[in-house]
């Protein structure tokens, strides 16, 4: 693939989406390898987009079953094709899920989750959104599980590098309200509403942050 970034553009198919994920996926498959627990149990992605992470990571733990979710419809049938070309055998059927409307969500009294992981929608994304992400995975969440937060954020109001200075004005550049860098400590102030905290931010290469966020 291209290393030369495409235009931004943040439809879960778009060649810009793809060249963002074969670029992280393999520094966030080795913070996966430290923390995914080694035991069997259930991992639950929030936006899976195309598909292409979840349907990287999983064969790396044949022990964990993997639910990808997006709100997109397109989305949810090209992760089926991707799960399906890659013969992937723990990767379970995709599910609709909006994090705005809990209705969405699945049953915690049917199903909790070890690991819970989104990546990259924060710079597109109305911060609103970590509202419902805190609340969801506070309710499918196992006791001891974690969420996993991955992409370029502000620290407590200060760019951590010029290149996310420089990346966060070209995003405002687009002239859409809800695109821009958003704040860790805004992610904070939202998981703290519904018992969870930030356990660790991990550096991550170009400029980009792991968060796993745990019960308080």
């Amino acid at each position: 693939m291209s290393q030369e970034r495409p235009p931004l553009d943040p439809h879960p198919l778009s060649p810009y989406v793809s060249w963002a994920g074969h670029r992280n996926r393999d520094p966030i498959l080795e913070v996966f390898k430290q923390k995914f627990p080694s035991t069997p149990g259930k991992v639950l992605e929030f936006a899976s987009g195309s598909g292409m992470h979840i349907n990287y990571f999983a064969p790396y733990f044949p022990h964990l079953t993997f639910h990808p979710t997006d709100l997109n419809e397109h989305a949810l049938e090209n992760i089926m094709r991707v799960t399906w070309e890659n013969r992937v055998q723990n990767v379970a059927r995709p599910s609709q899920l909006d994090l705005t409307r809990d209705e969405t969500w699945p049953n915690p009294d049917e199903r909790r989750f070890d690991v819970i992981f989104v990546i990259n929608i924060f710079q597109v994304a109305p911060i609103s959104v970590a509202d419902g992400m805190m609340k969801c995975a506070s309710q499918l969440l196992n006791e001891d599980g974690f969420l996993f937060v991955y992409g370029p954020f502000k620290d407590h109001g200060r760019y951590t590098t010029a290149s996310n200075h420089e990346f966060d004005q070209m995003i405002h550049s687009a002239g859409v309200s809800e695109w821009g860098l958003k704040d860790i400590a805004d992610l904070e102030k939202a998981a703290s509403a519904y018992a969870l905290g930030l356990s660790e931010k991990i550096d991550m290469p170009a400029n980009n942050f792991g968060l796993i966020f745990s019960r308080s």
